[in-house]
């Protein structure tokens, strides 16, 4: 080969060098712009949603309870289907905590349906293994804050809730829909995360351990033992006492980082259970929590109306 030659392709190699590398942080540029694109934070205003209500790999779902109080002081608690029927965000479906994501038991409400019921039931409502999802309640977010945990148990990464719920979406004076919506049915794979759900023998231990901190998401009066809904009164010794109303101001919207900080201090890296009466008010404590960078909460999902039906497991009354 010439000397002329081996400058020729000496050139044209480096050419294809510069060409393939630039090709390839093009692609990885776009990819991350695509990717970058389609995140959501765990917590999305109702103006976000309206600019991604049509995205096609978006799900989003009305989780609403409707808790009716009878003239005993108690209450029942009703599927929100009606509410949903009533008038709803466009193109969202229905998710029923009282049916197909809770376990049939005649006993407990809100029981953890088995991984496969699971699995099923979000499959049904549209989801996949590459969806988001964003969820919502009537109400007070715990609802959609149970799902949202759940889901993430369950292996989901991309859930988010809409701050505020429908309540803000219509403050925006967004549309309201009430055409009834069934997602295609999907196949979703499930990706267990155990380590976010606790069951009762691990609440147990978790009393006397040191490493392990217990949160109560009920109210300071209920804390105390001023009053009960469950069989005993107070809350499981060495628990400490977060309710969950304490984490909304007053248009029902979650406070902020800085707001919800100063309300609760602790170490990210301690190993957190909450619980309330039946995992719901539990949920929006853990979702704070999570918000806040705790790396390593669960939900005791059974709560007091599992615990104090056992009389071995122990209950306290008073302060700490």
């Amino acid at each position: 080969m010439t000397h002329l030659s081996k400058l020729n392709a000496s050139f044209i190699l480096i050419m294809l060098l510069v060409f393939t590398n630039g090709f390839s942080s093009a692609a990885k540029n776009s990819e991350s712009k695509v990717d970058k694109s389609q995140r959501m934070e765990a917590l999305v205003t109702a103006k976000w949603l309206s600019e991604h209500l049509n995205d096609p790999d978006l799900i989003v779902l009305d989780t609403t309870v409707i808790v009716k109080a009878d003239d005993k002081g108690g209450f029942s608690l009703i599927n929100g289907r009606a509410s949903y029927d009533s008038g709803h965000i466009p193109y969202a479906g229905f998710a029923d905590l009282l049916g197909s994501l809770s376990a049939k038991d005649e006993s407990l409400q809100f029981v953890m349906p088995t991984p496969k019921e699971f699995s099923e039931a979000v499959g049904k409502l549209g989801i996949g293994n590459d969806s988001r999802v964003v969820l919502y309640s009537q109400s007070r977010p715990s609802w959609a804050a149970r799902v949202w945990w759940m889901l993430r148990w369950a292996g989901l990464e991309q859930v988010a809730i809409l701050d505020g719920g429908l309540k803000a979406w219509k403050a925006e004076g967004l549309p309201i829909s009430k055409d009834s919506l069934t997602h295609p049915e999907k196949q979703f794979k499930l990706s267990l995360r155990p380590e976010m759900i606790a069951n009762s023998g691990e609440v147990l231990d978790a009393i006397n351990d040191r490493n392990v901190r217990i949160v109560d998401a009920l109210s300071s009066e209920h804390y105390l033992g001023k009053f009960t809904m469950y069989a005993r009164p107070g809350h499981i010794p060495s628990a400490s006492n977060f309710p969950s109303s304490s984490l909304l101001d007053k248009a029902g919207q979650y406070r902020s980082i800085d707001e919800l900080e100063m309300l609760h201090e602790g170490d990210p890296n301690t190993r957190v259970i909450t619980y309330c009466g039946g995992g719901i008010a539990a949920s929006s404590v853990a979702f704070t929590m999570y918000r806040l960078g705790y790396k390593d909460v669960a939900v005791y999902m059974g709560s007091l109306q599992e615990w104090v039906a056992d009389p071995k497991n122990p209950m306290t009354v008073g302060h700490p």
